[in-house]
């Protein structure tokens, strides 16, 4: 259980880190967070398996597959706006705010 909760912890960490220092392009804003969700699924599977109930891991299959979602959706709309602005830069988005 400790191997799962320092590679949740350590996922985590490397999740928050892209997402708030490494704010260049969107992918790496997407991936980040698909990478905090990751950590999560992890966390939930093995306190279930830790404490010998299945609703854990039929929690991270719900959770997986909502964020799977969630990333074809926003892969779609990044995709829709590079062919609109021909860059996915974060400046360039706030730049057409105003």
């Amino acid at each position: 259980m400790n191997f799962f909760l320092f590679l949740s912890l350590s996922i985590f960490i490397i999740g928050l880190t892209g997402l708030f220092v490494l704010r260049r392009h969107i992918i790496i804003i997407l991936f980040s967070f698909e990478l905090i969700i990751l950590s999560i699924i992890i966390l939930f599977a093995s306190s279930s398996v830790l404490i010998d109930d299945l609703m854990g891991q039929i929690y991270s299959l719900l959770i997986l597959t909502i964020a799977a979602s969630e990333s074809a959706l926003g892969l779609a709309l990044i995709i829709a706006f590079y062919r609109l602005r021909e860059s996915i830069s974060i400046d360039l988005i706030n730049l057409s705010k105003s």
